[in-house]
């Protein structure tokens, strides 16, 4: 129910009012001189429908965050960042496996190095590297990222 407009305003209500102007300039719908014609209007207003005659034109909220309408085409762009949002995901992926390859190859080649040329067998230590690191990797590659 819309609130009576013979209401005296308050201070909170007028700042509500000249913040809601603020971001309506930062967003192009009025200029720098108009926020302030506008400005002067709202801290001299003394009622409610004094205030919403000042913001009377303007709309209420961010109409670009509003969901479209099933009348009209839907647009491409929010396919397109997800589809962004999917091959950074995919990327993040490859460089952690790569990561995960690169350390546990350096480290294979090693103890590898030392089986050869010591006199015995060496403990596999390399294992306790590759081995959490990867079963860690491969659960976050097969259950996904679950922040989203």
């Amino acid at each position: 129910m819309a609130p009576n407009p013979d209401l005296r305003a308050s201070d909170a209500d007028r700042d509500r009012t000249a913040a809601s102007l603020r971001e309506h300039c930062a967003e192009g719908r009025i200029t720098m001189d108009e926020l302030q014609e506008r400005l002067d209007a709202v801290y001299a207003a003394k009622t409610l429908g004094q205030l919403q005659e000042v913001t009377s034109d303007l709309p209420e909220e961010d109409l670009h965050q509003l969901p479209v309408p099933a009348a009209q085409p839907k647009s491409t762009a929010s396919p397109a960042v997800r589809s962004s949002s999917a091959g950074l995901e995919l990327q993040r992926l490859r460089a952690m496996w790569g990561a995960w390859g690169l350390v546990s190859g350096i480290n294979l080649t090693i103890w590898l190095i030392l089986t050869v040329q010591g006199s015995g067998s060496v403990y596999p230590w390399w294992i306790w590297v590759a081995g959490p690191w990867g079963a860690l990797l491969l659960l976050r590659t097969v259950l996904g990222n679950r922040n989203d």
